[in-house]
């Protein structure tokens, strides 16, 4: 099961996250997504565990938990969706929109 945790320390390794869900079972993964430019910390991570019904009770567990003065937002985490940003909308097809108009303009 994927687990999702935010709200993440920049100081946070992927070690110390793999311990912290180690308490309740085995550990498949850690991935603390950095951003491509700079490689620092976005500020949370994945983890993936063997069981759900270990993940599940490393969700109870270390949901509100205090890690490196900050308070974890643990959640499953939810599939990817297939839209990210850039595509087109649903308004992309009426003429005008957006900011500033640029389309064709009603005259009253």
């Amino acid at each position: 099961m994927n687990i999702y945790v935010g709200n993440l320390s920049r100081e946070v390794t992927e070690e110390e996250l793999r311990q912290e869900f180690a308490a309740f079972g085995e550990v498949a993964s850690v991935n603390i997504i950095k951003d491509k430019y700079s490689g620092q910390s976005r500020g949370f991570a994945f983890v993936e565990m063997s069981s759900k019904t270990e993940a599940e009770a490393a969700i109870t567990g270390l949901k509100g938990k205090t890690l490196k003065e900050r308070t974890l937002d643990v959640n499953e985490a939810r599939p990817r969706s297939d839209s990210r940003g850039g595509g087109r909308s649903s308004y992309s097809g009426r003429r005008g929109g957006g900011f500033g108009g640029g389309g064709r303009q009603r005259r009253y």
